[in-house]
């Protein structure tokens, strides 16, 4: 029996999760945006971040409880 994995599309809204960008590291040279501090994403208009979106640090999440910028 062959089993076929239904196909995936490589773009929209959540193509960012499998390109591996947005990993939340927060480090230089990752693909996705960075902000120094919570003021900084809240101008941009990004705020809250989840864990694992672009733009997520552990530096912006105070609380460690996944949601940067709460």
């Amino acid at each position: 029996m062959t089993v076929v994995a239904p196909a995936v599309a490589s773009a929209g809204p959540l193509s960012w999760i499998a390109s591996g960008s947005g990993s939340g590291s927060g480090s230089a040279g990752s693909s996705g945006p960075s902000y120094a501090n919570c003021t900084e994403a809240r101008q941009a208009g990004v705020t809250p971040i989840f864990r694992g979106e672009p733009g997520y640090a552990s530096h912006l999440d105070g609380d460690n409880d996944g949601v940067a910028c709460e």
